[in-house]
């Protein structure tokens, strides 16, 4: 199995998690391969903190002796010598640079790209340097996010489920349709990749644009497919907090039937650990997931996806669509998973103990 969407920690982030901490828990998730994303303390936005990352990596599982994959998505900025720069780094680094990561709304980091011509400044910078490999795409239009008279985003702590108001489905069902349409106004010759698609309509549009010859492809999450906004109603329900937020109720189940039934590529996490400071105090978006692989797996064996499904949107699509050759050893998850991150998103309560992350 691969995890193609994973926030590893480290350095200035160590108190979250470390890098061998992940990757070890990935690895007795039954995980062969996971994909970093870019937006780490450095950011993975240039060749030096690429190698550096890629280093640490590989120290790391050394340690651990252990047989992991690890890649890194390179990230995208507004700079055309640093798109130039991360495109040789995935040209000459491959297949450990698996791809580019555009946050075309904001996250947690500093790499968001939210307006509308930076965004098309971007992939008519790609189209001209030839990159024709996958663009994985954080799609959030920040100008339909709920404000404030002051600017801020709308809403209450006090009530975590209004984060699901303040960046409303709209917001990425329109970002989808921008970046769909700047991608081929500009000639954009790769993969369009929306990560972590959480509505229907946004999957409608890529549906659209498929029928229409274009590479694209999405991935679901666990936690889109199973958890609602309501949950954020439970005690300590601030825990769930995310990007994109939870949908209402009802959402999630439709999208794990459009996993069912084939229409979503892939897997992917977006395990992205904190702190419980971070989350509580914080209010940081990002939940642990990679201790709930060996539980979602079997929770789509017995709604009856077949095997073959199974390893397709597991391993070999994104395989496929990144070009990328990670042996699938098919090694049984450690059963002792449960309690590596201070809480378990996925838990009936939310009641989680004060342990510091590792």
């Amino acid at each position: 199995m691969i995890d193609p969407h994973v926030h590893l920690r480290d350095g200035a982030e160590r108190a979250k998690e470390t890098l061998e901490h992940g990757l070890g828990v990935a690895w007795r998730a039954g995980l062969d391969g996971v994909f970093e994303m870019p937006n780490t303390d450095p950011p993975l936005t240039g060749w030096y903190a690429i190698c550096r990352r890629i280093d640490d990596a590989d120290r790391a599982i050394g340690r651990l002796g252990i047989g992991i994959f690890h890649g890194v998505w390179a990230g995208l900025t507004t700079d055309p010598s640093q798109i130039e720069d991360v495109v040789r780094s995935w040209a000459e680094l491959r297949p450990r640079v698996v791809g580019l990561k555009l946050f075309a709304g904001p996250s947690t980091g500093a790499l968001g790209v939210t307006g509308l011509e930076a965004q098309r400044a971007v992939w008519t910078r790609l189209a001209e340097l030839g990159y024709d490999g996958v663009v994985a795409v954080h799609c959030e239009k920040e100008s339909l996010f709920a404000r404030l008279p002051d600017g801020s985003v709308d809403w209450d702590p006090a009530q975590p489920s209004s984060w699901a108001g303040a960046r409303p489905p709209e917001a990425e069902i329109a970002s989808v349709a921008d970046q769909l349409a700047l991608s081929a106004e500009a000639g954009f010759q790769g993969t369009v990749h929306v990560a972590h698609v959480s509505v229907p309509g946004a999957l409608e549009a890529i549906v659209r644009a498929r029928a229409a010859g274009r590479r694209v492809t999405c991935g679901l999450t666990p936690h889109h497919a199973l958890l609602s906004a309501v949950d954020m109603d439970r005690p300590d329900g601030m825990l769930l907090k995310t990007n994109p937020p939870l949908r209402p109720v009802g959402v999630p189940g439709l999208m794990l039937e459009a996993l069912l039934a084939g229409g979503i590529d892939w897997v992917e996490s977006d395990h992205a650990p904190h702190t419980l400071a971070d989350k509580r105090e914080g209010f940081a978006s990002g939940i642990p997931v990679l201790p709930f692989w060996p539980r979602f797996m079997r929770m789509l064996r017995e709604q009856g996806m077949e095997p073959d499904r199974l390893v397709r949107v597991t391993h070999e699509a994104a395989c496929e669509a990144l070009d990328v050759a990670v042996e699938d050893s098919g090694r049984e998850p450690d059963p002792d998973l449960e309690r590596e991150y201070p809480f378990d998103p996925f838990a009936d309560s939310l009641t989680p103990d004060a342990r510091s992350p590792r």
